[in-house]
């Protein structure tokens, strides 16, 4: 286990300083920030282009044969930003940096629904495998199958998928890329 935890450290620290996701090369101060979209509504947004959204997934149901997911939207920050953000938002914290080199906002707790297209890519960095919490390793943008993702986000005994970040692609009012933020 402690092996396992000081890879995930390590891995953390190289993963910090910059990422893929998509074909698109995010450096450490870049934010991956809020839809400019400011309303935020509970039913299904009417999203007809592509867009990327950085989300909390709430909630997964399958209404009458369509999948959707119940997202919450957060601003995302890494590096400088991270700090940037840290102190304006937690001015009395004592630190003046991120300690994990992110940061997340989420003042908006509201949610909406997504509907998620059959054939959407899945990319995970961590998940459990095993059932085995020692075997609960990183594993860069990890192609899983839908069905896959859901029977993994409804397990909550060793790693709760909940507690990620996830980095949605909308096209046409449909989900079809959902790829998992590794936090440390």
């Amino acid at each position: 286990m402690k092996k396992t935890l000081l890879t995930i450290s390590l891995l953390s620290v190289i993963f910090m300083g910059s990422f893929t996701y998509g074909n698109l090369n995010y450096e450490a101060s870049t934010v991956l920030a809020k839809p400019t979209n400011p309303e935020v509504q509970t039913e299904n947004k009417d999203i007809t282009d592509t867009t990327k959204e950085t989300i909390y997934i709430t909630n997964i149901n399958n209404i009458d044969g369509q999948l959707e997911i119940q997202a919450d939207d957060i601003e995302w920050f890494e590096g400088k930003a991270a700090d940037e953000a840290l102190v304006k938002n937690e001015p009395n914290a004592g630190i003046d940096y991120a300690p994990d080199g992110y940061y997340i906002v989420n003042d908006d707790p509201s949610t909406y629904e997504l509907k998620v297209a059959p054939d959407a890519e899945i990319l995970v960095q961590i998940y459990d495998r095993t059932g085995q919490p020692e075997d609960i390793d990183i594993n860069w943008n990890e192609k899983i199958s839908l069905e896959k993702f859901i029977a993994l986000y409804n397990q909550k005994d060793n790693l709760d998928m909940s507690q990620f970040p996830y980095h949605v692609t909308v096209q046409d009012g449909e989900v079809i890329q959902i790829v998992q933020q590794y936090i440390p």
